[in-house]
């Protein structure tokens, strides 16, 4: 099985596979009769919910339509909330329904899954939208694979990775069910010094310890037995380009690399990245973040408005100590994130 902490989802799986697995599993359950009052409606792939036309033909067909999709442990409705509304709309108190007995976190993936193999097909935007909601939920999933269950071009998840805060990874689990480095830099150098050190050495051993693939690690032994560098042209001017980088802007500083702080357009940009984000947006922790991220970009406009004009001359030392006590709670917050960041993205395997 897959988590979001990137892990295998089994010896012979793959994200999609694990999907059809579990929708296998489900077609093979009994079907039962449960109280429409007990169906929770909620987070539903459909970006405007359900259509009211399409309830209303489903409302008055004659014939027996197939059974709903629920989650035993939260009685959430996976598939089926069309069926579900045009059973209220019938005035039926029962509906027909099969259990998933999986994890809360597979439920949104499952959900677009059965949407769009059947019924009213999702449109582009709803695909689009619980795309950018399954690189929240399984960021280390590489993008075929999230493009595979949503129904959308791996180009076009490639595209709204980069938008999604916490979706690029240093590792992602391939098509084939496996977790790789997104960036091989540091595992074709692992792998140049073990071969430098033992030219004989098994490939299949030397990707293991180096974390890169089988067919990566043959390519760094050619290129040694070549004389060439174990990094691709592509690969090296990167890195180059990196290091132009940040040295640029450690002089432009007169500090770390690292201590450079974006600009108000780039926080502004971030801001409304994260304000796009369903899995912000639709839970109450989200939410609760996103009021307090709105507080501190309408401290940025204000302060680029009007400064330290609009306040009373008696105000400005105690608004100064204010602030700064809070920038330092925000800064523990930075602390907190950032090491929590760095531990998922160098260990990501569980």
């Amino acid at each position: 099985m897959i988590d979001s902490s990137g892990a295998d989802i089994d010896d012979h799986g793959t994200p999609a596979r694990h999907v059809a697995r579990s929708i296998g599993d489900i077609r093979r359950s009994p079907v039962v009769q449960i109280p429409v009052a007990a169906l929770l409606l909620a987070g539903s792939p459909r970006v405007r919910g359900e259509d009211p036309g399409h309830v209303r033909l489903l409302g008055e067909q004659e014939d027996t339509l197939p059974p709903i999709v629920v989650h035993r442990a939260t009685m959430r409705v996976v598939d089926g909330a069309h069926r579900v509304r045009a059973a209220l709309l019938r005035g039926s108190s029962l509906v027909a329904a099969q259990f998933f007995d999986g994890g809360e976190d597979e439920v949104f993936v499952l959900s677009v899954a059965l949407n769009a193999g059947h019924g009213l097909p999702l449109s582009r935007t709803d695909r689009t939208s619980a795309a950018r909601f399954i690189l929240t939920s399984h960021p280390f999933w590489s993008d075929r694979s999230v493009a595979t269950v949503a129904g959308v071009s791996a180009a076009t998840v490639a595209r709204l990775r980069k938008g999604v805060a916490g979706a690029t990874t240093g590792t992602r689990i391939g098509h084939d069910g496996r977790a790789r480095p997104v960036d091989s830099t540091e595992g074709r150098a692992r792998a140049s010094e073990m071969l430098r050190r033992d030219p004989t050495a098994s490939l299949r051993q030397v990707a293991r310890t180096a974390g890169i693939s089988p067919a990566t690690a043959a390519d760094v032994r050619d290129r040694l037995l070549r004389g060439a560098d174990p990094l691709p042209d592509r690969l090296r001017r990167a890195v180059e380009a990196e290091r132009r980088t940040a040295r640029r802007s450690a002089e432009g500083t007169g500090g770390a690399a690292g201590d450079v702080l974006p600009s108000p357009e780039v926080l502004t940009q971030l801001a409304e990245s994260l304000r796009r984000d369903p899995s912000l947006r639709l839970t109450e922790s989200g939410r609760e973040i996103l009021r307090l991220l709105g507080v501190c970009t309408a401290a940025m406009r204000e302060r680029r408005r009007n400064g330290t004009s609009a306040v009373p001359p008696h105000c400005l030392d105690p608004l100064a100590k204010l602030m700064r006590g809070y920038s330092e709670i925000w800064q523990s917050f930075a602390a907190e994130f950032e090491q929590a960041h760095r531990a998922r993205t160098r260990d990501p395997v569980a």
